[in-house]
């Protein structure tokens, strides 16, 4: 109970920035053989071959866009696939669900951080959670200055933290409890 009492240890942005970096080494190793499953073995043939088509520069800019808007306008198109509904709603699903039961995806847990709610410190609610998830986009749409917050704000709240009405805390409590 002692544990309540002392002020919470906030996790700044190095730490969230390396649990990001974490959180996205983990979705390419989920995300590659869901999308080999979904559309086919030579998917990664394929996305390879899109990325070097898309990164190729010509010298002339309208070239360079007609190429970049032809391979992602394809309906075969494997970079193009990675926005499917599918592939979007089960990333969102298996966040919120992370974050729900466990507090934290696995890269904060990596770090040893958790989500709770701004006030009461405890774990917030689903529709918190869920609105925090949706406030990622206020926080990335201008040049990621929701995300750069963090690291001047006392709370180190982001701005879908803010939002959302919670903080990233240093997990200090047992999770068998």
């Amino acid at each position: 109970m002692a544990d309540t009492q002392r002020a919470p240890e906030y996790v700044g942005f190095w730490k969230r920035l390396l649990a990001f970096f974490i959180d996205v080494l983990v979705i390419v190793v989920v995300l590659f053989p869901l999308m080999m499953a979904l559309y086919g073995g030579g998917y990664l043939d394929r996305l390879s071959a899109e990325f070097a088509a898309i990164l190729t520069q010509s010298g002339d800019p309208n070239a360079d866009v007609a190429r970049i808007l032809n391979v992602l306008t394809r309906p075969d198109s494997a970079i193009a696939a990675l926005l499917d509904i599918r592939v979007q709603i089960a990333l969102v699903i298996a966040t919120i669900v992370l974050w729900r039961f466990r507090g934290a995806t696995p890269g904060k847990m990596m770090v040893k951080a958790r989500i709770v709610n701004a006030d009461t410190l405890q774990k917030p609610s689903t529709a918190q959670l869920t609105g925090r998830f949706f406030a990622y986009l206020v926080s990335f749409i201008p040049a990621c200055l929701g995300f750069l917050w963090i690291a001047f704000d006392k709370r180190k709240q982001g701005w879908h933290d803010k939002l959302a009405g919670t903080v990233v805390v240093l997990d200090k409590k047992d999770r068998t409890q």
